[in-house]
């Protein structure tokens, strides 16, 4: 093959991995940022309150405008997915990460007690809501079923997570000694979630539907030919720039050891890799490759906008330190399943075009194979 041929693949290859994986690099460049400069505690408030409602909701808007209604109740009453997907983002992440910490806490001298407590709290909190979908719609998996799922966690969440902490807190274990008990009182964390689920997650869907409904080929041609379907993952680097804004800002990074730092990584890679493999092991004999797609992006992820604010509500009295270590292990995992969904999009569209390749070769197949045995009979 000549030198030119070889420069041009090689450039043409660059050009769409660049292309495909713009959202992985521009994760990067939002987190660096967010790492070199922090908004000022006078606008924490509005920041927190515009990014929490209007990127989210410009994401559940997009949903709502792209999705038919039907697609959407249909995977609504598909009760055993239901159960099967909140069985594992609830109980068999929490047991997995208790098991980490259980063995990492064998050593008192390891782990900061203050990410102990994180990671137990990343495991037990629902999935997140807005990065699965954009994912779940890049890797062009069932995106409803995943709408459907990120909701049902997040409602379920307020009144799962509390108890699960607890539970596994009990063991009264060393890390445990710094916490003051649990203050028990979850009305406002239940208010404020569901505030913002009304009014972030279904009004936008609810919205987006009636303007499909009324104006079908507009909604079609904004999204779809227009590929303004795009802002919704600008809004999810907002979104997390917001979180990691917030964990910088807050000296969240600087108040624990490098080697404990690089230990959260490695591990929480290895958890969600674990997460991700139960889960594909038990969805893949029973359920279509768009749907085992939906599952395996909303079984290893966890949000953050749920965990921090349960951790401030379930233990009042700690430091901004003592609380900031706390979020460290959501905060880095965030960021690192993100990056791992965005590669994971490239290998789940293939798996899922493969299939359907198949099937298109099996029906000409068998319509080439009936028309010879019409011929013949003739």
């Amino acid at each position: 093959m000549p030198e030119h041929s070889r420069l041009r693949r090689a450039y043409d290859g660059v050009i769409w991995l660049v292309l495909d994986q713009w959202f992985l690099i521009a994760l990067g460049i939002v987190i660096a940022i967010a790492s070199q400069v922090q908004v000022a505690d006078s606008q924490l408030q509005l920041k927190q309150t515009v990014v929490t409602y209007l990127c989210v909701a410009i994401i559940f808007f997009i949903t709502g405008c792209t999705l038919p209604t039907q697609v959407l109740l249909d995977n609504y009453s598909r009760w055993k997915v239901h159960l099967f997907v909140q069985v594992q983002c609830f109980l068999m992440t929490s047991a997995v990460i208790f098991g980490i910490v259980s063995a990492c806490a064998t050593n008192r001298n390891f782990m900061d007690a203050g990410l102990l407590i994180g990671l137990i709290f990343t495991g037990c909190v629902p999935t997140t809501i807005s990065s699965n979908i954009v994912m779940t719609r890049k890797a062009h998996g069932n995106d409803a079923l995943t709408v459907v799922q990120s909701t049902i966690g997040n409602f379920l969440g307020p009144f799962l997570t509390p108890p699960l902490v607890q539970m596994y807190i009990s063991t009264h274990a060393w890390y445990t000694e710094f916490l003051p008990h649990a203050s028990g009182g979850y009305a406002e964390i239940y208010r404020r979630v569901f505030k913002q689920l009304g009014l972030s997650v279904f009004l936008p869907m609810v919205v987006g539907q009636v303007v499909r409904y009324f104006f079908p080929k507009a909604t079609r041609k904004v999204f779809i030919e227009w590929k303004l379907n795009k802002l919704g993952s600008f809004s999810l680097l907002v979104i997390i720039w917001q979180t990691f804004d917030q964990a910088f800002g807050a000296g969240a990074f600087a108040s624990v050891k490098d080697s404990n730092l690089v230990f959260i990584v490695f591990i929480s890679i290895a958890y969600f890799l674990i997460w991700l493999g139960v889960c594909l092991l038990l969805s893949i004999p029973w359920l279509p490759k768009e749907d085992t797609v939906a599952v395996a992006y909303c079984v290893p992820a966890k949000t953050p906008a749920m965990g921090v604010p349960l951790s401030n509500l379930m233990f009042v009295g700690l430091t901004s330190l003592q609380q900031s270590k706390i979020q460290i292990p959501m905060v880095i995992f965030q960021g690192l399943q993100i990056a791992m969904s965005s590669m994971l999009t490239v290998a789940f569209r293939k798996w899922i075009h493969s299939g359907k390749q198949k099937d298109e070769e099996s029906l000409s197949e068998d319509h080439d194979r009936d028309s010879n045995l019409t011929t013949n009979r003739k």
